[in-house]
């Protein structure tokens, strides 16, 4: 009979006890959430997820809407669409761009490069993941958008491609607030998948590499389907900081509320730029509805954030494969 002493059950405890707090942190999160949007989901019902204007309403006059009890501003409307829309569509746009590039970066700094560049180089990686995002928002509305509209964007909108073509104005718009959302979302993708590559056991590469394959075919055979569960990670963890990107996306896209983009180079919107962009003024509300429905809304982005976890989790699950993919079919 194994015997325990009271320093291992009080470590056992602590361990416990920091083991839940994670979980005890996203509960309260969602209990707050919950609990400051409750009057703006019962006052906004299904029209919260079936109408396009977002609007606090006429916080100077004295008219208010009264609905269920609960009163706001007149005038408001609280409508999500068109901010779900951008929300979904730039970090989609962002993450297929960016995830080839950092896993391609990845595997060619890891595999490729002489070792002797592999940690400066790797260095500049971790500093791009450091750079806060209003440094980001800035150069995007001084330097990249403008560069982008006139170099770029005028010879894409004169194919005449459908979602492709329109007004490209100074470079603010859905395209360009997705090719910033990729840089912001590269060293975060290729940090974790240079590790990852860096986890992959060395016999197994020089069993390929027996085996008659070439530098490109281990990679393919050997070295993706190895770490493909982690690349999913890896885009998740990408993915979830384009969703919830705030300053910069505010800065550069033309924070247009109220209409879907009518191209790719039109100004948009995301339910966290939104949240930033009228929280002063919701707070000077007499009725408190415009705090709720802005609550209302950081909960439906969290709960995407989260859906979309759940389902990276499920997709890695059902991928994840034999540890040593060499041999199959030789």
């Amino acid at each position: 009979m194994i015997r325990t002493s009271g320093g291992d059950r009080s470590a056992k405890l602590v361990l416990s006890a920091a083991a839940m707090i994670p979980a005890a942190a996203l509960g309260f999160v969602v209990f707050e959430m919950v609990k400051e949007a409750y009057p703006a989901i019962v006052f906004n019902g299904a029209r919260f997820f079936t109408t396009k204007t977002f609007t606090i309403g006429n916080l100077y006059g004295t008219g208010v809407e009264v609905r269920h009890g609960y009163k706001a501003a007149q005038g408001a409307t609280f409508g999500i669409l068109p901010l779900v829309f951008g929300t979904l569509v730039s970090s989609l746009i962002a993450l297929v761009l960016a995830v080839p590039v950092s896993v391609l970066g990845a595997i060619l700094l890891v595999e490729r490069i002489p070792r002797r560049l592999q940690a400066p180089l790797g260095v500049f990686l971790e500093l791009l993941a450091g750079v806060p995002s209003v440094v980001f928002g800035l150069w995007g509305v001084y330097t990249f958008g403008p560069f982008v509209a006139r170099d770029l964007y005028r010879y894409i909108s004169d194919l005449h491609i459908p979602w492709l073509t329109g007004a490209v104005g100074s470079g603010q718009g859905l395209l360009t607030s997705s090719l910033v959302l990729a840089i912001m979302v590269v060293p975060i993708v290729a940090a974790t998948t240079r590790e990852l590559i860096h986890s992959v056991p060395v016999l197994t590469k020089e069993g390929a590499t027996a085996l008659g394959l070439t530098p490109l075919e281990s990679v393919r055979v050997v070295t993706i389907p190895f770490i493909r569960t982690g690349i999913i990670a890896a885009a998740l963890l990408g993915w979830g900081r384009a969703l919830g990107e705030t300053i910069a996306v505010l800065l550069i896209s033309g924070n247009f509320l109220n209409a879907y983009p009518k191209s790719i180079f039109s100004s948009f919107s995301t339910m966290a730029s939104t949240i930033a962009a009228l929280l002063d003024g919701a707070l000077t509300d007499a009725t408190g509805m415009a705090v709720h429905a802005l609550a209302e809304l950081g909960l439906v982005l969290l709960v995407i954030t989260l859906l979309t976890n759940l389902a990276g989790r499920l997709v890695a699950r059902r991928l994840r494969g034999p540890g040593l993919p060499v041999g199959r079919g030789v």
